[in-house]
């Protein structure tokens, strides 16, 4: 009777060398979210437009705005619970068709009633790929990379922001709003493309007993290790019933996982606020619109820098002491803008408010992948991030609401900076450690398969 042999999972791709395997997953999911990005960001680009065209309010056009975020929050908490059931990869494939087509569909909208709708249901999408994205790159990533590719790939989000602000500056003069909407449609023409080349977790593999595609992919993250059809696979994992989301308050996680529910709802509040109503702030201090499109650009460059340069940190350090650094950043920039400054200062604030902003917003998702086991890690993220979305309907109709009021411009980025104040202080409380499963100890008729790596 031939010895069995168990191979721990959560080693192999912790210890794996980088290779060319890991930057195929990160490009996929990048090229993903900057489609996501992408299709979020046009809200700050076509408001404006919307307002003149519609001649509706600014309250009026926050609540359009916070259509497609409503639509995430429940995406994120739909789709979160479904990946931890079916797959991430089928989950984001069905997300990508979501907010490619209705956002592509929101270019023929006649009236403000059927491009809510058609926003909302894009939103869904929207919401519900990101925690996918985050836990498929974190589940493939080795440990010492792991915070660093999560952020590269999530800087797709910025990027996306970026296209939009460069795209809205140099088309929408000529072509009017509805070609932002028309681009979106470019992933659909990848979705055949992305289910042959997109990877299944490994840790979903082994958790649902599909032992042939876990070999497979075991071969492509480490293709000299020894496996056989004897091998068995198991994960270091904190054991949980099920990935129902009561499941985020057992094991001592209650605490914490409310803190992070506070923090993404801070932090995304302030993201949206900026993203959906930068310009539109920036014309109330006195700068042109095409002037307060570059500011969006800027926000967005400064995002990028952010979130890779966050990744960096938080591999050296520990993700918890960087954003709460990020949270102090975004605070101190965000105030700055009320003031009166030269322009080059006033881009550089902006830039930094991106950084700390989006760049902290990106590094709590990476904190919670990694906090979570993976039974519950897109459930994990799924809610936190739709809870964070509450905030993200709430920010632009803030904006709104204190934009009609004609206050001084320096109070509207003070309001949006408090948040930042009240998300460092979440984030100071909650608990480094997770409760990790011991690793299994084999027995005499078990040996435990060397990982050669």
């Amino acid at each position: 009777m031939k010895n069995t042999q168990i191979m721990n999972v959560n080693a192999v791709i912790d210890n794996a060398k980088f290779k060319k395997f890991h930057v195929a997953v990160v490009l996929w999911c990048l090229f993903i979210v900057i489609f996501d990005g992408y299709d979020l960001a046009i809200n700050g680009v076509v408001l404006p437009f919307l307002m003149a065209d519609w001649n509706i309010t600014s309250v009026e056009a926050g609540l359009l705005a916070s259509t497609a975020l409503a639509g995430m929050m429940f995406g994120a908490m739909l789709f979160g619970m479904l990946a931890d059931r079916i797959g991430r990869k089928k989950v984001i494939i069905i997300c990508v068709t979501l907010f490619s087509g209705f956002t592509f569909l929101g270019s023929f909208a006649s009236n403000p009633v059927e491009f809510g709708i058609l926003r909302f249901i894009a939103g869904l999408g929207i919401g519900g790929v990101l925690p996918n994205l985050v836990a498929l790159t974190s589940e493939f990533a080795p440990k010492k990379l792991r915070s660093t590719l999560v952020t590269i790939m999530f800087s797709g989000y910025a990027v996306g922001g970026i296209l939009a602000a460069l795209l809205g500056a140099a088309l929408t003069p000529q072509y009017g709003w509805t070609i932002m909407f028309l681009l979106a449609g470019i992933p659909l023409l990848t979705l055949p493309i992305l289910w042959k080349y997109l990877p299944e977790s490994l840790t979903f593999l082994v958790k649902n007993g599909e032992d042939q595609k876990a070999r497979d992919a075991v071969k492509k993250i480490e293709p000299n290790i020894n496996i056989s059809a004897e091998t068995v696979f198991k994960l270091n994992e904190v054991q949980v019933k099920d990935s129902s989301v009561i499941a985020l308050f057992n094991q001592g996680r209650a605490m914490s996982t409310l803190l992070f529910w506070c923090c993404f709802f801070m932090c995304l509040l302030m993201v949206y606020a900026l993203g959906s109503w930068l310009p539109k702030l920036m014309m109330a201090a006195g700068y042109s619109l095409g002037s307060s499109l570059v500011f969006l650009l800027a926000l967005n460059i400064g995002a990028v820098i952010g979130t890779i340069g966050g990744g960096i940190l938080a591999d050296h350090f520990h993700l918890k002491p960087v954003i709460m650094g990020m949270f102090v950043v975004g605070a101190i920039s965000l105030i700055g803008l009320g003031f009166n400054s030269p322009t080059y200062v006033i881009y550089f604030l902006v830039a930094l408010a991106g950084a700390s902003s989006i760049g902290g917003s990106i590094l709590l998702y990476s904190y919670v992948a990694q906090y979570y086991p993976v039974a519950v890690r897109s459930t994990g993220i799924g809610w936190a991030s739709a809870v964070g979305r509450i905030g993200a309907i709430v920010g632009p109709i803030i904006i709104g609401i204190l934009l009609s009021m004609d206050l001084p411009h320096s109070m509207n980025f003070i309001a949006v900076a408090v948040p930042a104040v009240i998300g460092f202080i979440a984030v100071m409380f909650i608990k480094r450690e997770q409760a990790i499963e011991p690793v299994i100890e084999p027995t005499k008729k078990i040996e435990t398969l060397p990982v050669n790596i």
